[in-house]
Order: C-alpha cells, then sequence, then structure tokens
C-alpha cells in the first residue's frame, strides 16, 4: 500500500492522525472473463469549494416502490421496510402497483391485490379494507408515508374484465401481463365512490394531518395504453379517470397533493396534453375548468444492458436524457416549473425481471450504487439548469420473498441481506445543508454522458454538502462497461473552508468490492444457497454500511486543505468531516456494524 499524502496549504495538519483513514485501497474491481490485468492507476484532482453553494441539498433518494404490495407485509418485506423507515424516519415514500387490484393477497411477479372492492348479487359495493390496512400500517409503523398510487380497476368495476390475473414470469413475453386490471371503470360514480371511501378511511385510519402528507397518484404509465400497456383505454377516458379520482380525494382530504401521470418515460406530447388537461380542460367530475395538479412525475430508466463483447453495458446516458426531457416539459409551463417533481420509476434498466441472469446480476454487485450515484448528481445538475424543481428520484426496487440469494431481481435486499446499493442510500443520510461546487479533472459533463454515455473515460467525480460544522465530498468512480479499469488516485482539494474550521473529525466510508458488499461475502463463502446461522449473520454485518478505517482527528489553520485517496472503478467514497467538535478520545472507533 502506498503511503497517503496531506498536503499542508498554510497550516500544520497531524499527520499522525490521518494516516490510517487515507490509505490507499488495493484496486478491488471484480475481474472480468476477457482480462487478467489491471493498467495502473491515474491521477485525478476534485476540488470543493466550500465558499460556494450551487442549492440546497434535498434527500431525493428517500422514494422507493414495487409492482407487488404484498411483499411489504412478508418476513423479509418487514425487514426492509423498517430499514427503509429509518433512512429519514417520516420522510420516506413508498409507492407500489395493484392497491386496488382484486385477488387473495397472494403476491408473484408483477402481481399483488388487496380485494379492496368487490360486488355483492345485486351490484351494490362491498368495500375490505383488510389488505390494504396491513400494507399502509407496515409503512406507517416504520416512519413511512404511502405515494399512493390509485389503481388498479378491480375485477368488478372493469370495462373489460377478462382475463384478469395474469401468472407472468421473466422469460414470458412482457405483454402476457395486461388484463382486465388495465381497463376502465364501466362506472366512473363507483369508481370515485371507492376513492372518496379509501381516502375517508385512510382518514380515520391515520388522522387528516398525516394523510396530507401522503403523495396522491392516479393510475401507472397510463401514456402506455390502447390495450397495449398499463392502460387499457384512451387518453381521454384517462383524463376523464383523473378528474374522478382528483375529486373524489379531495372531498375526503381538502389538502390532499394529487397528481401525475406518472408517464412510461417522459411522456412526450402525452404528458403535454395531460398538463394542458389540467390547467385548462374541462373537468368530467366538475364541470369546471381544469383539474388538480400538484406534482409532476414521468418515469426514467438507462439504456437497456446488454452484453457487449463480452462484458455488461450499462447506459447512464439514456436515463439521463429521458430525465432531461422531462424536465424541459415541466419548465414549460409557467404553472408546472415550480411543482414537485416526483421522478417515480428511477432506475438503470426499465424490466429488471425481465432480463437474463447475466444483465440483472449488476444489482447485486458495485456498479449499481456507482451508477447511481453519478446519475443523483445529474439529475441536480439538470434541475439546476431547467430551474424545476426536482424532490424525488423513486427507486423501483424492493425485494422477493423466498427467492435464491443474490439473484439479481430489481432488489435492495436478498433473503434480508442489504445489497450494495442501500449503503449508498445510508451514505445519502449524512449529507445535509447546501451542494457545493465541484469540479474534477476526470469528471464527465452531462452533455457528454447525454451524447455518449460512459464509455471511453470514467466518470470520477463528487457530489459535496456543507452544514453547520459538517462538510461531505461523495466520490464516485464510474464506468458504463462492467470491466476492470486502472483505479483512480485522487487529490481532493477542500477551499473557501468556513472560518472556526480549527479541528475536524474526518470518517470514511466506502462501498466496493471489500467495504459494503454482502455480495463478496457470499462468493467468498462458496455461494451457499442455505448458508448457516453463522454464515447468514457475517452476510448482515457485509451488507451494511462499513467505514474505509477508525475515524481520526486533525488540527489546521487556514481555509482550504487536500485529501488523497484511491478510489477503484465501480466503487463509491463518502468523506465526513465534523469540527468544532470534542477530539476523539479513541480513534481507533470500531466500523458501524
Amino acid at each position: 500500500m502506498q503511503t497517503p499524502h496531506v498536503k499542508n496549504l498554510g497550516f500544520q495538519l497531524l499527520l499522525a492522525a490521518v494516516i490510517t483513514p487515507l490509505l490507499f485501497a488495493q484496486n478491488a474491481t471484480t475481474p472480468a472473463v476477457n482480462s487478467t490485468v489491471t493498467p495502473a492507476a491515474f491521477p485525478v484532482t476534485i476540488t470543493v469549494d466550500a465558499a460556494k453553494p450551487v442549492g440546497p441539498w434535498k434527500p431525493i433518494y428517500r422514494f422507493f416502490g414495487a409492482d407487488e404490495p404484498n411483499y411489504a407485509t412478508m418476513t423479509d418485506g418487514k425487514k426492509l421496510i423498517a430499514e427503509l423507515g429509518a433512512l429519514r424516519p417520516g420522510e420516506v415514500y413508498f409507492r407500489a402497483h395493484n392497491l386496488l387490484t382484486t385477488g387473495n393477497g397472494t403476491a408473484h411477479y408483477k402481481w399483488g391485490s388487496t380485494n379492496a372492492y368487490t360486488e355483492d348479487a345485486a351490484g351494490k359495493p362491498v368495500y375490505n379494507w383488510t389488505i390494504l390496512d396491513q400494507i399502509f400500517d407496515t409503512y406507517h409503523a416504520a416512519g413511512i408515508k404511502p405515494y399512493v398510487e390509485i389503481g388498479f380497476m378491480p375485477q368488478a368495476l372493469s370495462l373489460h374484465p377478462e382475463p384478469y390475473e395474469h401468472h407472468w414470469k421473466p422469460g414470458d413475453p412482457y405483454s402476457d401481463i395486461y388484463g382486465g386490471w388495465t381497463s376502465p371503470p364501466k362506472d366512473y360514480d363507483k369508481w370515485a365512490e371507492l376513492i372518496y371511501q379509501w381516502a375517508k378511511h385512510c382518514v380515520d385510519r391515520y388522522g387528516m394531518a398525516e394523510v396530507s402528507t401522503w403523495y396522491w397518484e392516479v393510475w401507472n404509465e397510463s401514456n402506455a395504453g390502447g390495450g397495449k400497456g398499463y392502460w387499457g383505454g384512451t387518453p381521454a377516458q384517462y383524463d376523464k379517470l383523473y378528474d374522478y379520482s382528483a375529486a373524489a380525494v379531495r372531498r375526503a382530504i381538502p389538502n390532499a397533493k394529487i397528481g401525475g401521470a406518472d408517464t412510461a418515460s417522459d411522456g412526450g406530447q402525452w404528458s403535454r396534453n395531460f398538463i394542458q388537461h389540467c390547467l385548462t380542460g374541462n373537468n368530467s367530475a366538475t364541470g369546471q375548468t381544469g383539474a388538480p395538479l400538484d406534482f409532476f412525475s414521468f418515469h426514467a430508466k438507462g439504456t437497456t444492458p446488454n452484453m457487449y463483447q463480452g462484458h455488461l453495458r450499462m447506459g447512464l446516458g439514456g436515463q439521463l436524457n429521458t430525465i432531461n426531457r422531462g424536465f424541459t416539459i415541466a419548465a414549460s409551463y409557467p404553472q408546472t416549473k415550480p411543482l414537485p417533481i416526483v421522478i417515480g420509476e428511477s432506475d438503470p434498466d426499465g424490466c429488471a425481471a425481465c432480463t437474463s441472469d447475466a444483465l440483472r446480476a449488476y444489482r447485486a454487485g458495485t456498479i449499481y450504487p456507482s451508477y447511481t450515484a453519478a446519475c443523483i448528481a445529474r439529475e441536480f445538475e439538470l434541475a439546476d439548469r431547467l430551474g424545476v424543481n426536482i424532490e424525488g428520484a423513486l427507486t423501483w426496487a424492493f425485494e422477493f420473498e423466498n427467492e435464491s440469494y443474490f439473484f439479481g431481481q430489481r432488489v435492495l435486499a436478498t433473503n434480508g441481506i442489504d445489497l450494495p446499493i442501500l449503503d449508498l442510500f445510508r451514505m445519502y443520510t449524512k449529507l445535509d445543508g447546501q451542494r457545493l461546487a465541484v469540479n474534477s479533472t476526470a469528471g464527465l459533463s452531462v452533455d457528454s454522458i447525454m451524447r455518449s454515455g460512459v464509455r471511453g473515460a470514467p466518470d470520477v467525480s463528487a457530489l459535496a454538502t456543507l452544514a453547520p460544522g459538517k462538510l461531505c465530498v461523495l466520490a464516485w468512480h464510474y464506468h458504463d462497461d462492467d470491466v476492470p479499469g486502472p483505479a483512480a488516485n485522487v487529490t481532493l482539494n477542500l477551499t473557501g473552508l468556513p472560518a472556526g474550521f480549527t479541528q475536524a473529525t474526518l470518517t470514511e466510508y466506502r462501498i466496493d468490492d471489500t467495504h459494503s458488499n454482502s455480495f463478496t461475502a457470499w462468493k467468498n463463502m462458496g455461494s451457499p444457497e442455505n448458508p448457516t446461522p453463522e454464515q447468514y449473520a457475517q452476510l448482515e454485518k457485509a451488507g451494511q454500511l462499513q467505514q474505509f478505517s477508525p475515524p481520526s482527528t486533525f488540527s489546521l489553520t487556514g481555509n482550504s486543505t487536500s485529501l488523497q485517496f484511491t478510489l477503484p472503478r465501480q466503487s463509491v467514497s463518502l468523506f465526513v468531516l465534523n469540527w468544532n467538535t470534542p477530539p476523539l478520545q479513541n480513534p481507533g472507533l470500531k466500523p458501524a456494524p
């Protein structure tokens, strides 16, 4: 290992206290089948100017969701829900499909149900909130709020009810999933009364103040319609559904946050038509002009991963292009430009459950968090450029109960074992305050990534925040191609440090092949399909966010400093500097479990 180097820019730095945390790490990139030699490391300089805030840090990562709502109430699902809620208690949101779908609550791929609405022999509505209450109670107990997706169509209300439940599995044609649950209602008044009774029930159960903080969003990807997608009706029928749904929710919750339309991709002209309807269209439910639109939402996926010259290739540029188009649509109207924007499904691929084992396996390793770190930073950059108000980037991933370990199907955890991506979100919980100006000699511009992806030089850059007494720098080393590459020898220059920064505690957290990585730990065990209790405990520990080395204390004078570290390809490091706090009495603190 190489000895770290800490520059003294006009002040004294206690070298002995920082040698341990800044030791250069060995390159831990996962070996590729077509290469055994990793090139030598290359130099990178990242400069963070603490005197130049560029905008507020917003915890946009705190949104999650999945097709299958019922997994949240199962053993591993409850465990994961609790971990998501712990990221930011009372501020995390969860979005799920199938909240009104007819069935017995059994979950399988792209399916779930609650049986909230049936009809008796005379056609009279029968409401049953039992399964819905179990789902929302699980969220509530974990400090999570519902991002309520109003859908899908109960069988008794469906205009075209048969066939209804699908039994799709990976490898089947994706079109096989669509059935009577995608249909418009045969009676819009009955539909509206269902939504009103549901919203009213939520008020009775959780209180008006609480449900007024939820998001209420109508349907999913309704631009993918005409019987070939999630909406089996026309755009006009969707506008009518939206009008009736919004009016029903507002009747029960006057201050409800209502919006949409969570389109497939940015929605293009369909989204513009929807916005125009909300602004100036005739409201089918009220007879008035326009409909409530309190937030704007669309989906953004990366270019579908593929095998390229024997290795996995991702597509960050595709996702950023979609985000840019969606932001541009919102910015086109003075009424929508200031609205909160939620990227309602924000993911590296469009359908992880549809791809082969080789293509979806990336979700278990480190390329997923390094991709996401690079993406979220550019989401802020694009929002700043267009002057729009990004509120959330919803990760469409959760867990599947009782599947093979590390199978990779759009998951954050496997059999109760956390994956590296979840540790990136834990890193984000430590950021606060204002985002700072960052310059990297190896950081790609957002325009370059949108144009060409990350296919040539890698993207090595950082996102930094400053709050009273704390500066955080989250650095990543990302490439679309999942092959070995040289590590980055990074010099991190911190300039414009505030007055009073005289003594700081430095802590580095790391996600790489040997830190915060349960997948590597599992492979090192021989990939057991039935881990022993001792092995399972080791995997649980390996899945938690880990410090790269014990925290250290150093003293300084002046307004700048410099640190050096090595960042392997497809890894993420977070540096947290706290100052004006008591010095560490025991620099050898144990890493977080």
